[in-house]
Order: structure tokens, then C-alpha cells, then sequence
């Protein structure tokens, strides 16, 4: 499954959010506004900086909104 640590006021967050939306990508929403969130976020990519892409089931962690849309670009159903 995918999460994604975002903040809602996040342009850059929008951005993967409203891709993942329009494609039907499945995903976790964690919001960073909450502290338990951001201990998760720096356990598993070690910055304070969102969007971040964790992808459980191949173990891709990653930073930056168009490198995740690449990733996310192999998992749209064509």
C-alpha cells in the first residue's frame, strides 16, 4: 500500500494528491499537522519535508511531488 505524508495547505501535496485522485491510485493519507505523523515521516525518510512517498510493498521511499508522479505513473491501469 502507499502512503503519503503530506499538509493539506501543501501546493506541491495538491499536486500528488489531486494525480493519485484522478488515476484511482489507493492510498494513505498522513497529514504532518499531527506530531505522531511527523515522527513517522523522519523514522522513515529522515527530513521534515513533504510530500514524501512511502511505497510499502517495494520498499521506495521518496521525496519530491514530479518524481512521485513518475513512480506513480506505473501503477495507472491502461
Amino acid at each position: 500500500m502507499l502512503d503519503l505524508y503530506i499538509l493539506e495547505t501543501c501546493p506541491y501535496c495538491r499536486k500528488v494528491m489531486n494525480f493519485l485522485t484522478e488515476n484511482n491510485i489507493k492510498y494513505h493519507k498522513f497529514d504532518v499537522s499531527n506530531k505522531d505523523n511527523i515522527q513517522k515521516l523522519l523514522a522513515l525518510g529522515g527530513k521534515e519535508q513533504v510530500p514524501f512517498l512511502y511505497d510499502e510493498d517495494s520498499d521506495v521511499k521518496m521525496y519530491e511531488s514530479d518524481d512521485i508522479i513518475d513512480y506513480l505513473n506505473k501503477f495507472i491501469q491502461v
